[in-house]
């Protein structure tokens, strides 16, 4: 241990009396991981950042304990200790053939069948990621029905400046989609070549900027776009949302399995509309008899204690462990996300005071630690087949 007093203690024994401090998630000591930054030491106090590779690390209060703690045990505990928890979004470290200029992790967000909420998922992962300070885009490769525009409030036609178009803002989200370019009850009648051009003019020549998280809002269902995307760039991985019963978990399989079969990694699945709390309706809408009725008639010992599990309970969980897929999380129903969404102000939906909000930030830090982990795997050479 170094006395409070001691003038030997260097940056380098800082380091020495972290190692072994592991990301709970990546399962990667911090040193190795580079998270140690800015070393200062003075006259019986030490100081650093901690640099998580995203600000929606869901393990970040534990990382900072682990830190203290190792530090008081190995130097001890005279020395003052000051610790800035900081973040640095990383991409996957290596150049791709496809890739987004500025942009470093593409996150595809599909469904296995139309109706389960998944634009509305991939916007609420989009502004949950701009919640915690990260830059965001959102594109809706929903070309035959796009949603995103509306549920986010947007309006306008991209302009061009010089060969790149300007992408749509929305509350600090950049922005496109096929429901920027056509009027709101036209109908896009188009075929596969058309909807592979559509897709590399999203991807390709949209001036998306500098990007942590590039969110990407697929059409339901296994057909071309998917293709196109997994063809067109290097995709981070894909998440897949889907409701607890059976005949929504068997549609969501098929989707994993097109990620699987397309070498797409999977981030996750989402399930939405996993209960109906009863007790948090009737105390937002019940009106003062509803609320009074909850606080007096004894049934209800604790927030959400009355659950109705209207489609179903705990199938996307059971479908997820089945096929080796991280779960990352559920989301009830809720009437706040709904009307937010048809108002056009679905950010609104992960404002503080919202019955959602804890749910979808749930979801939101559980796919950031996915997206974390996916990064630091050590990239496979491809395999070569010979041919006889």
């Amino acid at each position: 241990m170094f006395g409070k007093k001691s003038s030997s203690l260097t940056e380098q024994d800082v380091l020495n009396a972290l190692r072994g401090v592991q990301d709970p998630d990546l399962h990667r000591d911090l040193v190795d991981l580079g998270m140690i930054k800015n070393i200062l030491i003075g006259e019986g106090t030490v100081a650093l950042t901690v640099n998580l590779t995203t600000p929606a690390c869901p393990m970040k209060a534990k990382i900072e304990a682990d830190v203290r703690g190792a530090l008081a045990n190995r130097l001890g505990s005279d020395w003052a200790v000051t610790i800035t928890m900081g973040a640095e979004v990383r991409g996957k470290g290596i150049a791709e053939k496809g890739d987004i200029p500025g942009v470093k992790n593409v996150i595809a967000v599909g469904s296995g069948k139309g109706g389960v909420g998944k634009s509305t998922m991939a916007a609420a992962i989009a502004y949950g990621l701009q919640a915690y300070g990260s830059t965001v885009g959102l594109m809706d490769a929903d070309v035959y029905g796009p949603s995103i525009p509306h549920l986010v409030g947007a309006t306008g036609r991209p302009m061009a400046k010089g060969e790149r178009i300007q992408p749509i803002e929305a509350n600090g989200l950049r922005l496109m989609s096929m429901g920027f370019l056509l009027e709101p009850e036209r109908a896009v009648i188009m075929r596969g070549p058309m909807l592979h051009g559509i897709m590399q003019q999203f991807l390709h020549q949209v001036d998306w900027g500098d990007l942590d998280y590039l969110v990407i809002d697929l059409p339901p269902g296994t057909g071309d776009v998917p293709l196109t995307l997994s063809q067109a760039l290097p995709l981070t991985g894909a998440v897949v949302v889907c409701t607890p019963q059976e005949v929504a978990l068997l549609d969501a399989t098929r989707a994993v399995a097109m990620f699987r079969q397309l070498k797409v990694p999977m981030l996750g699945m989402i399930e939405n509309m996993s209960f109906f709390d009863v007790q948090s309706y009737l105390l937002e809408r019940g009106g003062p008899k509803a609320r009074k009725l909850v606080e007096t008639s004894g049934l209800f010992e604790a927030p959400g204690d009355e659950r109705a599990y209207l489609f179903g309970r705990g199938g996307a969980r059971k479908k997820a462990e089945q096929l080796g897929v991280p779960f990352l999380g559920e989301v009830p129903l809720n009437i706040n996300v709904r009307e937010r969404g048809d108002e056009g102000k679905i950010k609104e939906a992960l404002a503080p005071g919202s019955l959602a909000r804890p749910y979808l930030l749930g979801v939101v830090e559980q796919l950031a630690a996915q997206i974390s982990i996916q990064n630091i795997k050590t990239p496979k050479m491809p395999k070569l087949e010979i041919l006889n």
